[in-house]
């Protein structure tokens, strides 16, 4: 396995320890070398801080737990601009399935692979570029440029961005725009724009019966039998209609554990896992009532658990999301798509204080998968991208 190479077209004549020469491409490749699993961040922040303190800007680290996070700033008042993203990775999985190590770069065939290429390690060193080009050309910009990173994006997401965001309020700071980095295109670069996301509320119902003998089902009280007209009642109730560019609110089953694997003894306890990813159309307490109401009405003995794991935000018309669908369609040739699908993003926790944000980042094909990786030739535009939205919302 050879590290990363300056060939951008897998040439194999390219000598296997040459150094990438375009800037963005070699700190991504310094980035992923760096195995920083969830929640580790593995030296990722130390070298960023000390590139963007070279270029200017004052950077903060805060560390919650075993979290890692940046706040570094340029500038100051109003606007302030943040740029947010993550240096923690998923794990590999089983690495004899990839082609190469994950955590040793290596560009073969035009992509760059590894860990954390497309989500969001490419990103986050494409911002930095960004960022210092930035500044150096307009070292006495309007307003604020913030870069915002934490180690806990793809994990428990407890004393990442969600601290951050609390710290911040804390003290009393604004924040204008956000722009994520998450890998939010589609087929090319710069072809989708995400406006907003749904709200992610987890729950964990475990229903209380009887355990006893199937022939004596009178001495018994089996709780899949309680259990399974609610369970129909939730999973085939429309909740609403969308709420513009939303999709309607969706509840799905995950996971149903019951009995002790004999087929002969009804089970004491029922547990079900579900998830209702929903619009704006709703919040998490109204959400956990309706839910709670209808397991009351079908008489159930039960406990509930909740995990709420972000409201859902949406950024209406204005400069932020102007500005980036002209700067996505001259990157892309044409307007680019404007969603508010896909999963869960650190921007609903930035969202709350009043900011206005979006999502732009590579191609999202491969993330979290064996052979994770992203075009060269999107990775090296990325930096000019992120720097001309800068230019437009700072100007």
């Amino acid at each position: 396995m050879k590290a990363a190479s300056g060939s951008h077209d897998g040439d194999a004549r390219a000598p296997a320890d040459a150094a990438p020469t375009e800037p963005v491409l070699a700190l991504a490749c310094e980035l992923i070398a760096r195995p920083s699993v969830t929640p580790e961040d593995a030296g990722c922040q130390a070298l960023i801080a000390s590139r963007l303190q070279a270029a200017g800007f004052t950077c903060e680290q805060l560390r919650f737990g075993r979290v890692d996070n940046l706040w570094a700033t340029h500038g100051s008042g109003a606007p302030v601009l943040v740029l947010l993203g993550h240096t923690d990775v998923v794990p590999t999985g089983p690495v004899e399935a990839w082609t190469s190590d994950p955590f040793k770069p290596q560009v073969r065939q035009g992509n760059l692979y590894g860990r954390g290429s497309a989500d969001m390690k490419g990103s986050v060193a494409a911002f930095v570029v960004a960022a210092e080009q930035y500044v150096a050309a307009h070292p006495d910009h309007a307003g604020t440029l913030a870069v915002l990173l934490t180690s806990d994006e793809e994990g428990d997401a407890i004393d990442g961005v969600r601290r951050v965001a609390r710290v911040l309020a804390e003290r009393g700071q604004g924040i204008d725009w956000c722009i994520t980095g998450e890998p939010s295109s589609t087929h090319t670069l710069g072809d989708l724009l995400r406006v907003g996301r749904r709200g992610s509320l987890t729950g964990t119902l475990t229903v209380k019966g009887v355990q006893g003998h199937v022939a004596y089902p009178h001495k018994a009280r089996n709780p899949i039998h309680q259990a399974a007209p609610a369970l129909a009642e939730l999973t085939s109730r429309q909740w609403d209609d969308g709420y513009e560019s939303f999709p309607p609110t969706s509840l799905q089953v995950s996971n149903i554990h019951a009995g002790t694997g004999a087929s002969n003894v009804i089970p004491g306890q029922l547990q079900v896992l579900f998830n209702l990813r929903y619009n704006p159309h709703w919040d998490a307490p109204r959400l956990e009532a309706e839910v709670a109401a209808l397991l009351e009405r079908h008489g159930l003995e039960y406990a509930l658990q909740w995990h709420r794991s972000g409201e859902p935000f949406y950024t209406p018309e204005g400069t932020l999301r102007c500005v980036a669908r002209q700067v996505l369609g001259e990157f892309a040739g044409a307007p680019p798509q404007e969603s508010t699908g896909g999963g869960t993003s650190d921007a609903r926790f930035i969202a709350p204080l009043g900011a206005q944000c979006i999502e732009v980042g590579p191609v999202n094909a491969s993330i979290h998968q064996i052979d994770e990786h992203v075009r060269v030739a999107d990775l090296e535009r990325l930096p000019d991208l992120y720097r001309t939205l800068i230019e437009r919302l700072l100007a």
